[in-house]
């Protein structure tokens, strides 16, 4: 984790806030910095987590880890750590025989219907189930009653795979509603999700899916590339938006943007205009 992070979001892993939806977003730029953060975050803090993870294989995610301070090998040994790596899943869904429902089912039982009055293919909406029983049955609390960790935390990486892979963004957020049921309010876990902000006026379904989860955030980390382009000292900004959903628009927001530069195992975030480079 990135202490100065911990900072900026007054937090620390002794004291974790719990039954929260964290949005991380990324916009022309890459955002992954912040799933490692959190990752490692919730790991520290002894947090039972379930991760999904659509982008890269478990030895990249391992390596980092140790670069931070933690061993996600460690972490899985021990039942602390529920690791689904989307990328071999993949390989086992369509060439191995499967006794019960895969969690990426849907990749090979959407049958690739053609949507009505355009030439692509969309996956049947209903077949994230699977997936959330995954989930649901990894964060499920122990039998003998007594909790061996903190509170589960749910992280994905990233939601946007999904819309690429055909799933619709409204059976997308249907399978967040249903985790944070799951999580959020029976087991009062978290749940951290990372989006691609393509920026593009004609992808709707991720305008939705971004607008959508938007809404129902506790905390939104947006992380975007320089309006100048590339800069050796200044990687990008990230702007952090606090959201209470239940509190009129006037009074449940507060927000603080901040520019970074990432380091091999350190990320240092100061105030617009003032990097040490510049300074």
């Amino acid at each position: 984790m990135f202490p100065e992070l911990n900072n900026l979001l007054n937090t620390t892993p002794d004291r974790v806030e719990q039954g929260k939806l964290t949005l991380l977003c990324d916009a022309k730029t890459d955002g992954s910095f912040l799933v490692h953060h959190f990752l490692s975050f919730y790991l520290k803090a002894n947090c039972k987590v379930c991760f999904v993870a659509l982008i890269q294989s478990f030895s990249h995610y391992n390596i980092v880890g140790q670069k931070l301070g933690v061993s996600l090998t460690a972490a899985r040994e021990c039942g602390q750590l529920v690791f689904l790596e989307g990328l071999k899943s993949s390989v086992d869904v369509f060439f191995r025989a499967q006794a019960e429902p895969h969690p990426l089912q849907f990749l090979r039982s959407a049958s690739l219907q053609p949507c009505s009055e355009v030439h692509t293919w969309e996956a049947d909406a209903g077949n994230l189930q699977p997936l959330y029983e995954f989930v649901r049955e990894a964060l499920k609390p122990a039998d003998d009653g007594q909790a061996a960790w903190r509170c589960p935390v749910l992280l994905v990486d990233d939601l946007s795979v999904l819309l690429s892979l055909g799933m619709g963004a409204v059976a997308v957020l249907d399978f967040i509603h249903y985790c944070r049921a799951a999580v959020c309010w029976e087991q009062k876990g978290n749940i951290v999700a990372l989006v691609h902000d393509s920026g593009d006026a004609e992808d709707e379904e991720n305008d939705i899916l971004l607008n959508g989860l938007s809404h129902q955030s506790h905390l939104i980390l947006r992380a975007e590339g320089l309006a100048t382009g590339f800069c050796r000292d200044v990687h990008g900004q990230l702007k952090i938006l606090w959201r209470t959903p239940s509190q009129p628009a006037a009074q449940r927001d507060r927000s603080l943007t901040y520019q970074y530069k990432i380091q091999d195992k350190s990320v240092s975030f100061f105030a617009k205009g003032m990097s040490p480079a510049i300074l």
